[in-house]
């Protein structure tokens, strides 16, 4: 294992130069690989109703 200290800008240059070095079929197999591995991951996807908060200004002094 290798530990290298990068900026963000650098580490995204090197992980794209890698995944651009492959051919069209091992990029593919690549990506079902890394949706393989999310799968194993629960996620949560239960959907929670919130209600919106709403202030209503209601005008009683009508400036005629």
């Amino acid at each position: 294992m290798e530990i290298r200290y990068l900026t963000k800008e650098e580490s995204n240059k090197i992980q794209r130069d890698d995944f651009l070095k492959l051919t069209p079929v091992e990029r593919f197999f690549s990506f079902l690989d890394l949706m393989n591995k999310l799968r194993k991951y629960p996620m949560n996807n239960k959907i929670t109703k919130k209600k919106n908060f709403l202030i209503e200004i209601k005008d009683d002094q009508r400036m005629e």
